[in-house]
């Protein structure tokens, strides 16, 4: 099956600025899929539209329309986990985990004991659980992400969509970050994230879908579509693929 498919997707801003032009792709059940391009290409306007956050019937998530679920099942479904997030209140970490519980509570409803077992099982997966009870504004930037990352766990989605993942983060929060990623698709979650790194799309990537002004250029398995000639036309500059040892190292 596949987790998600876009047929024919075009998006324009009541500005007349044009953001996405006729893409189609099919994402599989476990798969990783890179969104690879440059600033601007289009990459978050597309996650905006796969989260229903833009309406739009020609997006199908596991057989259905979008437009089809309701908040809690599409948050039972996939779970977002942005770049970055403002704060109004100083939750505890804990708390802010908690918000991903929000689609199995009913109206009015708390968490629970459950709830709060499957918060604190986040946490302790990204390596925060000894901070479970400090202020999130205590967090630094690498622990900020962590955080969106576990919430987004204890949300028990399927389907995850990350924006740009690792860009603001140093080489040691990079590789923690990373290494979760590979974690979670390796226990068969589907992963759809967006980046203008190269490096980082072939190597958490199964599948490269490449996004040049708002058009998708190429899109397959990351082997027969991360080649130089195709990074160079995405980035307009010439570009490398190598084999390093066991490592293929693009510049």
């Amino acid at each position: 099956m596949n987790a998600l498919e876009v047929h024919d997707l075009s998006f324009t801003y009541p500005s007349g600025s044009v953001a996405l032009k006729h893409i189609t792709l099919s994402i599989k059940e476990g798969s990783s899929v890179a969104i690879l391009g440059s600033n601007g290409a289009g990459k978050s306007t597309l996650l905006d539209l796969l989260l229903g956050w833009k309406e739009d019937s020609r997006i199908i998530l596991r057989g259905r329309s979008l437009q089809s679920y309701g908040r809690k099942e599409l948050g039972r479904t996939l779970a977002l986990v942005p770049q970055s997030e403002q704060y109004n209140f100083s939750f505890s970490v804990l708390d802010y985990v908690l918000f991903g519980r929000s689609p199995y509570l009913s109206s009015l409803g708390t968490p629970g004991e459950k709830d709060a077992l499957i918060a604190y099982a986040a946490l302790k997966e990204v390596g925060l659980s000894e901070y479970a009870q400090r202020s999130i504004t205590n967090l630094s930037g690498g622990e900020h992400q962590l955080l969106l990352l576990a919430r987004a766990i204890a949300q028990e989605s399927n389907i995850l969509l990350l924006d740009e993942p690792t860009s603001a983060l140093d080489p040691a929060n990079r590789k923690k970050v990373l290494g979760l990623l590979k974690s979670l698709h390796a226990k068969n979650r589907t992963l759809l994230f967006t980046t203008h790194d190269a490096n980082l799309a072939y190597e958490l990537a199964t599948h490269v879908a490449m996004l040049k002004n708002g058009e998708l250029i190429c899109y397959g398995e990351k082997e027969k579509v991360v080649t130089s000639e195709m990074l160079t036309t995405l980035y307009d500059t010439h570009m490398h693929v190598a084999l390093v040892g066991q490592t293929t190292l693009i510049y």
